[in-house]
């Protein structure tokens, strides 16, 4: 293992995907818990949430932010849909909101088989528009991030919801704490961190991976790759098929087979990561209370 400025290199190959004079930029601070990235390449900006004080914040390429939205319902995990509207989870409403073009708000699921979902986490969309998120407990353990109150549904699950029928599945329900998830460019694979050691020092501090059939059900389910420092919370997938993960120690990149290739260390622990900008090449990070990109030599997918 080498480390060169920022960057810890475990494998050679790390050194085809990353830029080695790019600077860790910081470019603003001042969140309680910063999570949530999303870009918006038609805006030329990044959203992200800053989830204990209830709001949403804009990061423009110029360098300014803004207030995207105040009360946001503890807003946590955002994605886009294929039509390019905003898709969230919301810890304080326990719900997943789809935010429509002319900014009003469409409920997609709050509820699972009558009962309410524990705290929608993260979020990402298929190719066929079905949305697929995660409900760990996050939000009803206490008033901080959400409403603490007792969870109504038996186990922390994985859904996949038909946009079009409104129907919503559990996929997969043995997980400690289920939260970022992510597809792999061809969509056969869904990776799934599973980030239950932040309460059960016993708990495995792993990302999972699934086979995703044509039905939409999944198989498999055995773990990916394991987190050495801290524990996995929000990750992207490059059009390599690498996974670049958050991290107590700042982001690690995986390869397509698990095998870890190098950290780009922050100073911050990490929650979440995703790859915006004009070329899809820049890694925005949301660490702790701060927002940070570095430049990267490959690009984030679709999915991003």
């Amino acid at each position: 293992m080498a480390q060169t400025s920022i960057y810890e290199i475990h494998d050679p190959r790390f050194r085809h995907v990353i830029v080695g004079s790019a600077a860790l930029d910081e470019l603003y601070s001042g969140c309680r818990w910063a999570e949530g990235p999303v870009w918006f390449a038609d805006l030329n900006c990044l959203l992200f949430s800053d989830i204990p004080n209830e709001r949403m914040l804009r990061y423009s390429q110029d360098g300014d932010v803004s207030v995207f939205r105040s009360r946001s319902d503890f807003t946590n995990g955002n994605t886009r849909d294929n039509q390019g509207r905003l898709i969230s989870c919301q810890h304080g409403a326990r719900r997943v909101v789809r935010t429509e073009i002319d900014g009003t708000i469409t409920v997609l699921a709050d509820r699972f088989e009558g009962k309410r979902l524990n705290s929608p986490n993260d979020v990402v969309v298929k190719s066929d528009d079905t949305i697929w998120f995660t409900d760990p407990s996050y939000g009803i353990m206490s008033n901080y991030e959400g409403f603490k109150s007792e969870p109504e549904q038996a186990t922390r699950n994985v859904y996949r919801l038909d946009p079009r029928s409104g129907s919503l599945t559990n996929v997969c329900s043995d997980f400690g704490q289920p939260n970022g998830l992510a597809f792999s460019p061809d969509e056969t694979k869904l990776y799934i961190a599973d980030s239950g050691s932040s309460h059960d020092p016993d708990w495995p501090s792993h990302i999972r991976v699934f086979d995703v059939r044509s039905d939409g059900t999944l198989g498999g389910g055995e773990p990916f790759c394991s987190i050495d420092k801290g524990l996995p919370d929000g990750f992207r997938v490059d059009v390599a098929g690498n996974i670049w993960t958050s991290a107590g120690d700042g982001v690690h990149c995986f390869s397509p087979e698990g095998e870890l290739l190098g950290k780009i260390l922050v100073p911050q622990t990490v929650a979440n990561v995703t790859f915006g900008g004009p070329r899809r090449n820049r890694l925005f990070i949301t660490a702790t209370k701060s927002l940070y990109a570095v430049y990267t030599a490959t690009m984030g997918t679709r999915f991003c």
